[in-house]
């Protein structure tokens, strides 16, 4: 089957760039997203204008994932790179071991509650430090609340950057991670030899 309207690669850019520009312009793009390649895989980007809102595992399924994005935040999402260069660049730093913390503007709205209040304690620990469920629950003010923590991580909009990767069970094991163990055990690596 041969294509009715053939369009070269560079010219889609072209339009692409384009109706990006214009969207962004006249105030059309709720939500810009891209995808990065990091040393666990494939992480999706999406932010609004307040902030970095999602980060996703392509073991989430990407579309699945902007399919969310699109009913709980907006319909109105573009594939807009230059929005997300910041966040991309920051994140490289970190896999690179020449960044410890992220700074960048961060849209908690996915979640609500203890659950958000966890993750916004989430970078309080630093950077090649842990904590345990129990050490969380007790930080942010509820400590029989430990699987609430857990639910809290499991949930995490935004892992690495809120690094949930940082939370382990009383005996020290890593826990789940949505990422995978693997993506878990990558991370805290990277952070205890840089």
């Amino acid at each position: 089957m041969t294509d009715l309207f053939p369009v070269a690669p560079d010219d889609l850019g072209r339009l692409h760039a384009r109706l990006t520009t214009a969207a962004d312009e006249n105030a059309l793009l709720d939500v810009a997203y891209r995808t990065v390649e990091t040393p666990i895989g494939p992480l999706l980007l999406a932010a609004t204008e307040a902030g970095l809102v999602r980060i996703a595992f392509e073991s989430e399924d990407f579309d699945a994932v902007l399919d969310v994005l699109a009913a709980k935040v907006s319909s109105r999402i573009l594939r807009a790179p230059r929005r997300l260069d910041v966040v991309a660049a920051q994140l490289d730093e970190y896999f690179r071991g020449r960044r410890r913390q992220f700074d960048v503007a961060l849209d908690f709205r996915l979640s609500s509650g203890f659950r958000q209040t966890v993750q916004r304690y989430l970078p309080h620990i630093g950077y090649g430090h842990t904590q345990s469920y129990r050490e969380v629950a007790e930080s942010v003010g509820n400590p029989g609340a430990v699987r609430a923590v857990g639910t809290a991580c499991a949930t995490n909009p935004l892992p690495v950057v809120v690094p949930c990767h940082r939370v382990l069970r009383a005996d020290g094991s890593l826990g789940g991670y949505l990422g995978g163990v693997e993506a878990k055990t990558a991370l805290l690596t990277l952070e205890r030899v840089a």
